[in-house]
């Protein structure tokens, strides 16, 4: 998108810089305490010719393919004198973001003036949420366009009711409305380091079905884990999964009813057998993990806090649902950890 800046000096560009005894004795601004004190800060930074920190004031999105054409495009400004009207702002997905309606008056070295009106679009990132390096409020976007004003009144009243939110995640706001329905009062409400376990982890699955054409399009199942409880040494989670075609369901998990025979009859002695002898299914998984690598949900359900006795499940991702692959077992209470494959599909076609 080309910015405001290029709208504006394009028609002003002339051969070589002449600074202009407003340029030379603007004091220096650099405040961004508000969205009106950031689009000011940037034309003080123009008028001071200080096109680094004019560059500077703008986000991901620049106003020009490079920095050398930014400044070229104020090879014939001399000073710029700018006026904002009332800001009105709207949040959205971790930020707020601010429309600022802006004219401004471009003088060209032979003391020629132009009006140019628009607004700015600026955004402000979550504090609290940042990670170093911080990001201050700064210039998303911006269009002024010439206006025969003068520029007190060349200033817009408003520039609407701010920018539109981000498009809604349809299948993620589902799925949390499905877990709050069901575990709203089961689960906690935040998980260990803080974070509300409403917002769960997120996850794009791309494939195609084994039996797809080799033109066909890939096809896209979206994975949801909801962290649901923690206790002294195992923590459960809920998932649910979405596509196109059945929308969004939680996910069950089948898991092996195992009979387990001790020695004597005493679970601290050896194992003799242990035997599949039917499934149920689980709603919640145990100590798990999604890999997109490898396409895999894994469990591990300890039996004690050491961990010798426990039970393990891999659920593999294909044609758009999770079959379990392999459960393992370590039914010793030996203080080992020496678990054996009780039911293997991983080599199954």
């Amino acid at each position: 998108m080309r910015s405001v800046i290029f709208a504006a000096t394009a028609l002003l560009s002339l051969a070589g810089i002449a600074q202009s005894a407003l340029a030379a004795e603007a004091p220096y601004v650099d405040d961004r305490s508000d969205a009106a004190a950031v689009i000011r800060s940037l034309y003080n930074a123009i008028n001071r010719h200080e096109f680094a920190r004019a560059w500077g004031y703008f986000g991901d999105t620049k106003p020009a393919k490079d920095f050398d054409a930014f400044v070229k495009g104020y090879d014939g400004t001399d000073a710029v004198e700018v006026k904002t009207g009332a800001v009105s702002n709207e949040g959205a997905a971790g930020s707020i973001y601010y429309s600022v309606p802006v004219a401004i008056q471009a003088t060209d070295k032979k003391g020629e003036s132009k009006v140019f009106a628009g607004c700015y679009t600026v955004r402000q990132v979550n504090a609290q949420v940042q990670e170093p390096p911080f990001q201050p409020i700064f210039i998303d976007k911006g269009a002024l366009k010439p206006s025969t004003s003068d520029l007190a009144d060349a200033v817009p009243a408003s520039c609407g009711d701010g920018p539109p939110p981000p498009k809604k995640d349809e299948a993620l706001e589902q799925a949390k409305r499905a877990f709050a329905a069901a575990y709203g009062d089961q689960c906690e409400k935040q998980t260990p380091d803080g974070k509300p376990t409403s917002e769960p982890d997120a996850y794009s699955i791309h494939y195609k079905d084994k039996d797809a054409a080799a033109d066909q399009p890939e096809k896209e199942t979206r994975l949801f884990r909801f962290f649901c409880s923690m206790g002294a040494y195992n923590e459960s989670a809920v998932y649910y999964i979405s596509d196109d075609v059945a929308g969004v369901r939680q996910l069950q998990f089948a898991t092996p009813e195992l009979d387990i025979r001790y020695e004597n009859n005493n679970t601290e002695g050896k194992v003799e057998s242990i035997h599949i002898v039917g499934f149920q299914t689980d709603d919640q998984l145990v100590n798990s993990n999604y890999d997109d690598k490898t396409l895999t949900i894994t469990s591990m359900n300890k039996w004690r806090g050491v961990g010798d006795a426990s039970s393990s499940g891999t659920y593999l991702f294909r044609n758009g649902n999770f079959s379990l692959v392999q459960y393992d077992v370590d039914a010793s209470y030996d203080g080992e950890v020496n678990p054996q494959t009780i039911l293997d599909y991983n080599t199954a076609p």
